[in-house]
């Protein structure tokens, strides 16, 4: 019998929460953090960093192969000890807090400057956590639906940002490489931040009906990602000057302004409320996962309680201290520096380990 066959995902499923992970709130000032290093050259970049991101992602769907029927703590028990699986729930659990608190705290920042100027920070950030808790205390399986409905009906979003295509100029993007390849090449690490979050295969992958399309079913999620991301950076490339772009702090909420329609005064309060259903994909599997660390370290099988804790301890800490924006981009560039190390690094160097160890394993037994 399966051990985690109770919270069975679809493919559609994955693939939905997988790209609804990486898709961050990085993802309104993406393009100007693009224009300020590459130019509009900054889309080549993203390209760049998805061909980088699909390999390190099928490196760590090689490494789970290894142990199909259980996470990333219960393959390095296998092969490294009880102790090297418990450290790793520990570090992968604080990765996750942490990457969750961020996505809130970012959410918490955005609605109080667009939506709720006159709420206090710790109201918004309760009224946050609130769907957060249900949603999350119901498993994986609820999870992977809830990805697949914000999905669905989100999915007219792009076609309001093509009304903006009467007002762009195309000549901005010509000509391609204005300087050539290196500040191209020096921005991909910038496009790293985007697309971290696929390494929470290495808790989703036990929990796929299907193991066998599990390698297809991550190409196409980070290419969903990364179709996206191109799409709107394009959009503000040529809406925007490549100088008028570095002026906006999220110029893909402040295109929006533009948008008039008779029956809606301003268009970009309606795509925010929308926007925080699409980030809300990025903290809450990541707190649910988190959880799911701590529980997998106690071998307690109801996460509940322990969403319970950290729902509080977020709750009651916000109304002491809430970062500003300048010390919420400082931790979106700590967790760049982290996820890189824990997303790119860590396959490599274990799969590497899993490589050896198996040979040398059938070489002693020759």
């Amino acid at each position: 019998m399966k051990k985690y066959a109770f919270n069975e995902i679809t493919s559609m499923q994955y693939i939905f929460l997988n790209s609804g992970i990486q898709v961050s709130v990085f993802f309104l000032s993406m393009p100007r953090k693009l224009a300020e290093k590459a130019g509009t050259d900054g889309w080549i970049a993203l390209i760049i960093g998805w061909a980088v991101t699909v390999a390190a992602s099928l490196i760590v769907i090689q490494v789970m192969k290894k142990h199909p029927e259980g996470t990333l703590f219960d393959l390095l028990t296998r092969y490294l000890g009880n102790w090297t699986g418990r450290v790793a729930a520990i570090l992968f659990s604080l990765y996750l807090f942490y990457y969750a608190y961020t996505g809130l705290v970012q959410a918490v920042l955005i609605t109080k400057s667009w939506l709720l100027p006159l709420t206090s920070a710790s109201i918004v950030m309760f009224l946050l956590l609130i769907p957060t808790y249900v949603i999350a205390r119901n498993g994986l399986r609820i999870l992977g639906r809830y990805a697949e409905l914000v999905f669905m009906i989100s999915s007219w979003i792009p076609l309001v940002y093509l009304l903006l295509l009467k007002d762009v100029h195309w000549l901005n993007m010509l000509p391609v490489l204005k300087e050539g390849w290196k500040p191209v090449f020096s921005t991909v690490p910038t496009t790293f931040f985007s697309y971290i979050g696929f390494a929470t295969t290495f808790i989703l992958y036990p929990f796929l009906k299907n193991k066998l399309k599990a390698s297809r079913d991550i190409v196409i999620s980070d290419t969903l990602t990364m179709l996206g991301y191109l799409f709107i950076t394009i959009i503000c490339f040529v809406y925007y000057s490549p100088d008028e772009i570095q002026k906006y702090n999220q110029p893909v909420i402040n295109m929006l302004e533009s948008i008039e329609f008779k029956f809606l005064e301003r268009m970009e309060m309606l795509f925010i409320a929308f926007f925080l259903l699409i980030f809300s994909l990025a903290w809450i599997p990541a707190m649910y996962m988190g959880v799911f660390c701590t529980c997998w370290l106690l071998g307690k099988q109801d996460h509940r309680n322990h969403l319970r804790v950290l729902w509080l301890f977020i709750a009651v800490g916000a109304f002491f201290f809430m970062p500003t924006f300048n010390q919420s981009d400082r931790m979106n560039d700590f967790l760049s520096q982290v996820g890189f190390g824990i997303e790119y690094v860590f396959p490599c160097c274990l799969l590497l380990y899993l490589w050896m160890h198996d040979r040398f394993q059938w070489r002693k037994r020759l």
